[in-house]
């Protein structure tokens, strides 16, 4: 939540908007956010109990339900406005691909094969949520958008690796744990280092010596989570996904 509104704020500077706007498209994000991890925990509030999350309030019984659900309305409200606030395109945009492909996740894609395409949309159209809130608005350029999405799939692959057997425990079984852990971690290293290709090479202008130097330290330390497997491996990911997020914006 935190890490996507933090990117949006960046993305929509870098798209030239406003301090106002930008600050408004950021706020717009952030409660579209919070409407997708509250609805998330409510719906897996039993499953989070079975497997004794202790870091759910919901599950430990630290916070009521009631309490979220009122909590999730006001936010739900508050993003509407906000994002219709931006401009239609932008407003929808973020409300249909962005906020709807998340809750798609939460209600159900999430036990599919399918569980890796909300995050393709919704990281991939999050640029353009800013871009879209220009005046006049166009649309991001289609590397921007194209690494975004390979970014969100990754996301989506190194997130889940830490739950791979509470998930299956309680009957989830998306991409990742039809792959099992040492796919899984494959296929996320080759996925964030094809992003961090896409946004260093994409633009089609010459790239400039920190872009290169962005693309070797990822091909290093994808080569590190090809070659070994557990946490040497998962933080080898994580740390592709900074260095992707960090090319993103400076690119």
């Amino acid at each position: 939540m935190a890490a996507v509104t933090a990117l949006t704020s960046l993305l929509a500077v870098d798209a030239g908007l406003p301090v106002g706007r930008a600050v408004l498209v950021t706020a717009a994000v952030f409660t579209g956010q919070l409407t997708i991890g509250w609805s998330n925990d409510l719906i897996d509030s039993q499953r989070d109990r079975l497997v004794e999350r202790a870091d759910k309030p919901l599950a430990t019984g630290a916070l009521p339900a009631r309490t979220v659900r009122a909590a999730l309305v006001a936010a739900l409200v508050a993003c509407v406005v906000l994002s219709l606030s931006c401009g239609w395109r932008s407003g929808l945009t973020h409300l249909v691909l962005g906020v709807g492909a998340g809750w798609a996740y939460n209600l159900g894609l999430k036990r599919t094969s399918w569980s890796w395409l909300p995050y393709a949309v919704a990281f991939g159209t999050l640029p353009a949520v800013g871009w879209l809130a220009l005046q006049p608005p166009r649309l991001p350029p289609w590397w921007l958008m194209a690494g975004g999405a390979l970014l969100g799939v990754g996301a989506h692959l190194v997130n889940v690796l830490p739950d791979l057997e509470d998930d299956a425990a309680t009957g989830v079984r998306g991409l990742p744990h039809r792959l099992g852990r040492h796919r899984c971690q494959l296929l996320a290293t080759v996925v964030l280092l094809a992003a961090s290709s896409v946004v260093v090479l994409g633009p089609g202008t010459w790239p400039g010596g920190w872009s290169w130097t962005g693309l070797a330290v990822t091909a290093a330390l994808a080569a590190v989570g090809l070659r070994w497997s557990g946490s040497v491996a998962f933080r080898a990911t994580v740390a592709i996904a900074a260095v992707d997020v960090a090319l993103l914006i400076a690119r």
